[in-house]
Parts: C-alpha cells; sequence; structure tokens
C-alpha cells in the first residue's frame, strides 16, 4: 500500500475516534467540528488505505485472564521465515510476531494464563525444527501500553484548509 500522509483533520477524526469510540459518525463529525461528509470520506479513505484496520473493542488480555507476558526472541533455521510464521500463526498465546534485525530473527509477543501455561508455549516453540535457539523475557509490567495517536499527532501535514475545532 501507498504510504500515506495524515493531515490535522485525520489525527482529530482518529482521536475523537479513540476517545469516544461508541459514537456514531454523526456525533464524531460533530466533535471535530466538520461536516458528516467529511467525516465519512475521511475515514473511507483511511481505511482504503490501510491506515484504519478495524473498529472492533480493543481487549486488555490481562483482565481477559492472561495475566503472564513474555517477549521471545526466536533465532531460526535459514529460509525457515514462512514455516516459522505458519506454526506461531497456530499458537493462540502467540500475539504478535516480527521478523527482526540483530541476533534474533523473529520477536514474539506471549500471553499466557499462568507461568506454566507461558512453560508450554516456550516448550511448543522449541519444538520446531525451524526454531534454532529462543531466549524469553517475562514482562513485569507495562510502562507505556500500545499507543498510535502522540506519533500522528507529531507529524500530521496541516490542515487541507480547513483548522478543525477539536483540541
Amino acid at each position: 500500500m501507498a504510504e500515506q500522509v495524515l493531515d490535522t483533520l485525520d489525527v482529530a477524526l482518529l482521536e475523537a475516534l479513540r476517545e469516544h469510540p461508541r459514537a456514531g459518525l454523526q456525533e464524531i463529525a460533530r466533535i471535530v467540528g466538520v461536516a458528516r461528509a467529511t467525516a465519512t470520506a475521511r475515514l473511507q479513505r483511511m481505511e482504503r488505505t490501510g491506515v484504519v484496520t478495524g473498529f472492533g473493542p480493543d481487549v486488555d488480555v490481562t483482565a481477559a485472564g492472561f495475566g503472564v507476558q513474555a517477549f521471545v526472541t526466536l533465532e531460526i533455521a535459514q529460509g525457515a521465515l514462512e514455516e516459522v510464521h505458519r506454526e506461531l500463526a497456530a499458537l493462540p498465546g502467540i500475539l504478535e510476531a516480527h521478523a527482526t534485525t540483530g541476533r534474533g530473527d523473529v520477536l514474539c509477543r506471549v500471553a499466557a494464563s499462568s507461568h506454566e501455561a507461558l512453560q508450554q508455549i516456550l516448550v511448543q516453540l522449541n519444538h520446531s525444527a525451524s526454531v534454532v535457539r529462543s531466549t524469553s523475557v517475562v514482562a513485569l509490567s507495562c510502562v507505556v501500553p500500545w499507543r498510535t495517536l502522540p506519533l500522528l499527532r507529531s507529524e500530521a501535514a496541516p490542515g487541507s484548509g480547513r483548522s478543525p475545532s477539536y483540541r
């Protein structure tokens, strides 16, 4: 997908959606101070270009019973990334995995209901013929949760001739 440059109005719409997730589009447009058609067109463009990937609820995995989390670095066999991708996707406890540079090849974020359940996930990972070595670091607490708005705000292009009244 082509890189999308967001302007201050786009960011204001995203911020309003984040702060008022149950509001309808008419209400979001009112909060931001634009016409509903403008808000609709902007949000549809951000969906079409992949900037907005969903409107589902955010889930706190700790509150849902998966309070043990870890980051696992995998060193994998040469050329085994596709196989590792399939294996990781089949493990429900893998929240996300990223191919990386440096000593490890893949960094995984893992969640489990207990230390024993985490150990089972680690054993499953180490049984993979594609995994040469793994290193685990248990997360004690979340210092900065997943967020995007500060980054988007910091790099937003000036609005398209319109100064949103939001914020």
